[in-house]
């Protein structure tokens, strides 16, 4: 084949590589809500508290141990689940527990839900409890919002900046 041959084919199969690629760029459309549709998005990363208290050792306990390993108190890794309700207009739409990661269970536990809820005024409440030994005790905020369509309404929750969020 002629060095000019190869060279005309080689531009024809690039440029047809381009176009396909310009074509499918944009088309099919792809539109991740509907006209009225937003998000409500719950997206979390928490510890829960310690499952269980520090136990004060004995004297004798510690003798038993190794010199490297006396320590006074022993303390078990193990953290709570984190349960989460979460409501739509006085709805129920999230009443989950999410587990601590970690072999031990020692770690944060992680949540995510995303709903598809309709565009407009919507009261969202969210209670969060993150110490089974306190089941009954949560943490809550209640907040009436005006949800544009196309809008992302996100839960989420840091006891350093007041508890449970919703922006």
């Amino acid at each position: 084949m002629h060095r000019l041959a190869r060279w005309s084919l080689q531009a024809v199969l690039y440029a047809a590589f381009a176009a396909a690629v310009g074509v499918f760029s944009g088309w099919p459309p792809y539109r991740q809500l509907g006209p009225e549709q937003a998000l409500l998005r719950l997206s979390l990363l928490h510890p829960g508290a310690p499952l269980h208290d520090c136990r004060q050792r004995s004297p004798e306990e510690l003798a038993k141990l190794p010199a490297h390993m006396r320590v006074a108190q022993d303390c078990p890794r193990e953290r709570s689940p984190v349960h989460v309700r979460v409501t739509l207009d006085d709805r129920p739409v999230i009443d989950e527990t999410f587990a601590p990661s970690g072999l031990a269970r020692d770690g944060a536990a992680a949540a995510y839900r995303r709903l598809v809820i309709p565009a407009g005024t919507h009261r969202i409440g969210v209670g969060v409890n993150d110490d089974a030994r306190h089941a009954e005790v949560f943490r809550t905020a209640d907040q009436t919002l005006q949800i544009a369509p196309g809008q992302v309404v996100l839960i989420d929750f840091d006891p350093r900046r007041g508890g449970v969020l919703i922006r």
